[in-house]
């Protein structure tokens, strides 16, 4: 088992591989003692101490040396002595939040629990991971708090949920229910998160540990472009391949807080979960309420350890479905190449353009339904527009899929445009708030996806048109964030409950379509990575990573996604130049080179292209299948990063450590440059391989420890490619 318990002493070690997590239950409280690189027993070296603290009340007047002011915990709550930030608020029906939570009993278990109706990691026979469950109860109140823990031992990962269950005789009302909380013992960190905005999305902040709270949250309705459900702490002097790292991600798509806390004495408390802020949530006698899942995971092999910590969990017991360990098809997607302006014939010289150069899969965008010859119109209407498709989907799909290509299909299901007729049929279907206006969003407002009826009619309307003719992918995306946030299916006293409902929904919706049609391929979008999260990915294997397509902006945004999230989640296409976005021009080579670190495709007309880049493309596609299974599943390594300088560089390796792929970038030519080297990463230093471009054989040990010579480049916006086959 990889969770023991110790009944003398009350304490519970968790372990995987290489961590410990160590829980011991301290005058009936939850008490953290120990969080970091695997070890046999804690309790002769640094037991807990204990010393009167002034200005840190006691619970017992008689020892004043015992505050859960100073007390390391694994739940904590506000009012009761501690006055840092609490896991959890709960407000009673006489107007008070005071609570008390004292240990009832545990139980382990083999296996993991699913969570009900809400996306986590899983096992696929209960050997892969153990589970502790530690029972906290109010007696006072009847309120019952379970504290779930799962250990996947060979992963290297421990996850965590927490249950709220009433049952008691009076209302209670949740105000705060994070789903995780840990007290470290010392704050001598560097906080590092994921931040940007649309089309620049995660960029790696890093800054130091002060005193006082340093937070990210997210209050637009789902993780969001600015901010992604994930912080790390580091070592001083961590980096990419040395150091202790510790890293927290929220299995959730809505509104979250993540955060540090560091009190008065240096110790930092970490905290991730459902966002308090608008929130709250009526419990009644009975019921119980479920908080997403937070996975926790150390590593002391810097920030590139953590990231192959969480790729390898997320790819494969994260992602579920047929797609998860299959390799993804290459595709052309007509929406820079015509966006509204198509007709069939046109889309099908591009499908056929793409076919002649080795495309898998066509993918029909934005445009083809109700009367959308715009953004201002017809979302929500999803039957064809037949003067465009004359002869619907099916006559389209029979186009392309003759031509023995895959056929594929833009939605946003979650949005209903002002002019469209499912709107003017039920206008209360959005979210919106009674006697106020309602702000709209890119030309459209959100449906109310926490109403059953709802997300029924959706479910209906999404589900007929993927009947309809042989779909086998899906873009699915959302184009909107939450404003006057409210239901009218919703009492006053559950109001603040709209947006976890929603996210509810959604998930439902997702699980039920997905689930009837397992033959579809799924990729997520928000206005490209505006819902790039974990809990997405239970449902789709793959997001759209960004929508700004630009290679040298796509250098940062991939190299940023990629500490949290593996390659085989990221869509990374070849757009058109001048760039939609930021207007720059970069060669088709390099544009290549870029979008094949990912699900590779291409978003552009394909039928203006001359015979060279015609040419070009083909050997680009050739290369991917060739190489997308190692691209799409192998272990990644950050060798430069494009947040410290002009130039980037990453690479691939298989398990068996013997073929790899090795990517270079340089953004801006320098004058009378030196010369450079790039030092590999998870190679086997005993094997020698061929590398494409070298006459003779090297050794991996040479490879990784003195480096292979960077060739010289002229010009800006240049990389290079190098294949490795061991020999």
């Amino acid at each position: 088992m990889s969770i023991q318990y110790d009944s003398k002493q009350q304490i519970f070690h968790l372990q995987t591989k290489n961590t410990s997590y160590m829980i011991q239950i301290v005058r009936g409280y939850a008490a953290q003692l120990y969080f970091g690189k695997r070890i046999r027993n804690l309790s002769a070296v640094r037991p807990l101490r204990y010393i009167d603290r002034s200005f840190s009340p006691n619970i017992d007047p008689k020892d004043m040396t015992f505050s859960l002011d100073v007390l390391p915990q694994e739940y904590p709550a506000y009012g009761h002595t501690d006055f840092r930030n609490p896991a959890y608020q709960i407000q009673l029906e006489n107007g008070t939040t005071v609570t008390d939570l004292k240990y009832s009993s545990h139980r382990i278990i083999k296996g993991k629990p699913a969570l009900d109706g809400l996306p986590a990691t899983y096992v696929e026979h209960e050997g892969e991971a153990d589970t502790l469950e530690i029972e906290l109860v109010d007696a006072l109140i009847g309120l019952k708090v379970i504290l779930s823990y799962s250990v996947y031992e060979e992963m290297n990962a421990i996850t965590r949920s927490v249950k709220f269950i009433n049952e008691g005789k009076q209302d209670l009302k949740i105000l705060r229910a994070l789903s995780m909380s840990v007290d470290l013992p010392d704050d001598q960190f560097e906080l590092l998160h994921l931040s940007g905005a649309w089309a620049d999305e995660r960029n790696i902040e890093r800054r130091p540990l002060t005193r006082g709270n340093q937070s990210i949250e997210s209050r637009r309705g789902a993780s969001s472009h600015q901010q992604n459900p994930f912080l790390a702490l580091l070592r001083h002097g961590a980096d990419e391949n040395q150091g202790e790292v510790y890293g927290f991600s929220l299995v959730y798509s809505g509104n979250f807080v993540a955060g540090v806390e560091v009190d008065q004495y240096h110790s930092p408390r970490v905290s991730i979960g459902i966002n308090p802020f608008d929130f709250s949530w009526l419990l009644t006698p009975g019921e119980d309420f479920q908080t997403p899942e937070a996975v926790m995971v150390y590593s002391d092999q810097g920030l590139g350890g953590m990231s192959r910590i969480y790729h390898n969990l997320y790819r494969t017991r994260l992602t579920r479905g047929q797609f998860r360990d299959k390799e993804r098809p290459i595709l052309i997607n007509n929406w820079e190449a015509t966006y509204f302006n198509f007709n069939a014939d046109k889309i099908e010289s591009i499908a056929k353009k793409g076919k002649e150069l080795g495309i898998e899969l066509f993918v029909l965008d934005d445009g083809w339904f109700g009367h959308r010859d715009d953004d201002k119109t017809s979302l929500g209407d999803w039957f064809v527009d037949k003067k465009k498709l004359p002869g619907g989907l099916e006559d389209l799909a029979a186009r392309v899929t003759a031509m023995d290509m895959q056929f594929g299909l833009w939605f946003e299901p979650e949005m209903v445009s002002e002019d469209s007729e499912l709107y003017r049929s039920h206008p209360d279907w959005c979210l919106h708030v009674p006697d106020r206006s309602r702000s709209t969003g890119r030309n459209q407002l959100v449906l109310d996806f926490s109403r059953e009826q709802v997300a029924d009619a959706v479910i209906q309307m999404v589900s007929g048109i993927l009947s309809s003719a042989p779909i086998t992918y899906v873009k699915w995306d959302m184009n909107r964030h939450m404003t006057e946030v409210g239901s009218p299916a919703l009492p006053a006293e559950r109001q603040r409950e709209t947006a976890h409902r929603y996210m509810l929904g959604l998930y439902r919706v997702m699980e039920t379509i997905t689930t009837r049609f397992p033959h579809v391929l799924f990729e997520s979008c928000s206005g490209g990575g505006g819902r790039f999260d974990p809990g997405i990915l239970y449902y789709m294997p793959q997001t759209w990573t960004s929508d700004n397509t630009d290679a040298i902006c796509r250098l940062k945004i991939q190299y940023g996604t990629s500490l949290v999230y593996p390659v085989s989640s990221m869509g990374s296409h070849v757009s058109a130049v001048p760039n939609h976005q930021v207007h720059r021009n970069t060669s088709l080579k390099m544009r290549g080179d870029v979008a094949l670190s990912g699900n590779f495709g291409y978003e552009l007309d394909l039928t203006k292209f001359s015979a060279e880049e015609q040419e070009l493309v083909k050997q680009q596609v050739a290369f991917y299948k060739e190489t997308r299974s190692l691209i799409q599943f192998g272990d990644y390594y950050r060798l430069r990063s494009p947040f410290e300088g002009n130039d980037t560089a990453w690479m691939f390796v298989s398990e068996d450590q013997t073929e790899a792929i090795v990517m270079y970038f340089k953004v801006l030519a320098q004058p009378n440059p030196p010369f450079d080297s790039l030092r590999l990463r998870g190679l086997n230093p005993e094997f020698d391989y061929e590398v494409s471009q070298l006459d003779q054989p090297a050794g991996g040990d040479a490879l990784m420890y003195a480096g292979l010579n960077i060739p010289r480049l002229d010009g800006d916006f240049q990389s290079v490619v190098w294949t490795l086959r061991k020999i």
